[in-house]
């Protein structure tokens, strides 16, 4: 158990014991309470499981539910969370390709999931906080198989077959990226983190494990008060808050909505960013109203934990400001290739590919899909070397820094979250009505454009999305042509889509 987060969490609770560990609009929970919620939800989960399963994970917005991922661990196993807003399609998707035997759900979702394609055990988080007893020889006996390879999760992304991919990270990995991050951060236990992504999410792992590590503090903050920026910064300052790992579009967002024309979060020392590119207009109003605030871009895909480089900002934004994506954390190694595999050249745009430790342990049950992404180095003939094929484009500035140029293919970030263009299309075709679909992004007004030809109705195909898939894949525009515009070679004419943008 040592190469394990628990250890972590066992020295959490010794050594902060009676602070904060996570807080909520409603509660608070020490790491010395914490450390007990997970020491019973691991009990209920060693007797009905045995060591190194999946559990599913289905909980609310609130502070129980990094006890409830912990409470998991302790058992030996590993967990997939899921958000239960998305779609019933989706979840029972997701549930198809984890193929678990239990399910761990809190009384607000219980009849969700009892509605859904699952015919394992369903335990209520309350039910087993009110009544279990927790059982240390039996937690000692289920976490010692685990070891720094073990998977700690599975969190599901977008796939391009419409299948959703379950990436798969061990505790070596997660801890390990970590690590990295704090070495950057400096973060003590005086800090607090503000939370805006959902806890299923993977920009999540840094406001649940960053506590353990440091005995700073996280207040997860209430969903709805994104679009509400008075309330959010009157948050932010009430707690505290000292530090924020948020989404691009989570930091664009207030300063889209006039929050700084209310007020200014006063607590603020650092403010980090990632999963697509910040326009410089955002950036130029947070850096004027917080000018002692360090700002930090990251770039990274979930298959390589969360964030594999980062570029701790230095001038002063924009309008037209691009920020480069940095340097490569302590334990990744980043590789620019060509389409023949060669090194590209100094300058020169390349593919994107990480290498270390902290790369995924592939995708959960499909070898195949794990097999193609995750590849020897074509650069190292000498022995193993894993490297995941991120479909990014970059390049290498004169100043050493790695500068984003797109995608590969035609996967898109997208609301902080990857989307794959095919699995949109897939969609579409599914609507009765529709005969040909094609998807692209506009990067520019960030909104998703669908094209198609038949008779179904704009309205409808909306309604069949929002029904089906979660909401940021929604397309924003739906665009019904008379026939899909095409090349001499057959294949659809993107230019002349482009056009309608």
């Amino acid at each position: 158990m040592k190469d394990s987060v628990l250890n972590w969490l066992d020295l959490a609770a010794i050594k902060f014991a009676d602070r904060t560990a996570f807080s909520d609009e409603n509660r608070r929970i020490t790491f010395f309470e914490l450390n007990h919620y997970t020491m019973k939800i691991g009990t209920r989960i060693a007797h009905l499981l045995g060591s190194g399963k999946p559990v599913v994970v289905m909980t609310g917005r609130h502070v129980y539910t990094p006890a409830c991922y912990l409470g998991v661990v302790r058992a030996g196993c590993f967990y997939a969370p899921m958000d239960a807003s998305m779609p019933t399609q989706r979840l029972n998707q997701i549930l198809g390709v984890i193929d678990a035997q239990l399910m761990l759900v809190d009384r607000e979702h219980l009849e969700k999931a009892r509605g859904l394609e699952f015919d394992g055990n369903i335990c209520v988080m309350e039910d087993i906080l009110d009544t279990e007893t927790a059982d240390e020889v039996l937690l000692s006996r289920a976490s010692s198989e685990l070891k720094e390879h073990s998977p700690l999760y599975v969190i599901f992304t977008s796939g391009s077959t419409g299948i959703p991919k379950g990436v798969t990270t061990s505790h070596h990995a997660l801890m390990c990226y970590i690590e990295d991050v704090q070495e950057v951060l400096k973060l003590t236990q005086e800090d607090v983190l503000g939370s805006q992504s959902p806890l299923d999410y993977i920009a999540a792992i840094r406001d649940i494990y960053l506590p353990l590590k440091t005995g700073a503090s996280t207040y997860i903050i209430p969903k709805n008060e994104f679009a509400m920026p008075t309330e959010l910064f009157e948050t932010l300052n009430r707690e505290k808050v000292t530090t924020l790992c948020w989404s691009v579009a989570g930091i664009e967002l207030p300063a889209k909505l006039g929050a700084f024309d209310c007020m200014t979060p006063e607590y603020l020392k650092r403010v980090i960013f990632s999963g697509s590119v910040l326009k410089g207009k955002y950036l130029k109003e947070w850096q004027q109203h917080l000018p002692g605030v360090v700002f930090i871009n990251q770039y990274g895909p979930t298959e390589a934990t969360a964030s594999c480089t980062y570029y701790v900002v230095k001038e002063e934004a924009e309008n037209d400001t691009v920020l480069p994506i940095g340097i490569p954390y302590g334990h990744y190694s980043i590789l620019l290739l060509n389409e023949d595999q060669t090194a590209t050249g100094q300058g020169k745009i390349g593919e994107i590919c990480v290498g270390g430790p902290c790369l995924a342990l592939g995708y959960y049950g499909d070898p195949q899909r794990t097999e193609a992404s995750f590849v020897q180095n074509p650069l190292n003939h000498h022995y193993r070397e894993l490297i995941y094929k991120t479909g990014d484009l970059g390049r290498v500035r004169e100043d050493g820094l790695l500068e984003f140029c797109g995608r590969k293919d035609r996967q898109i970030k997208h609301m902080g979250h990857r989307v794959e263009l095919e699995e949109l299309e897939a969609a579409a075709s599914a609507v009765e009505g529709v005969m040909d679909a094609s998807v692209l992004y506009n990067s520019e007004k960030e909104q998703i454009y669908l094209f198609y030809t038949g008779t179904a109705k704009a309205r409808d195909i909306v309604l069949f999305f929002r029904a089906n898939l979660p909401a940021f894949m929604v397309p924003r525009k739906v665009i019904c042509l008379d026939e899909m515009p095409v090349l001499p070679n057959g294949k659809t004419d993107l230019q002349k889509l482009k056009s309608y943008f």
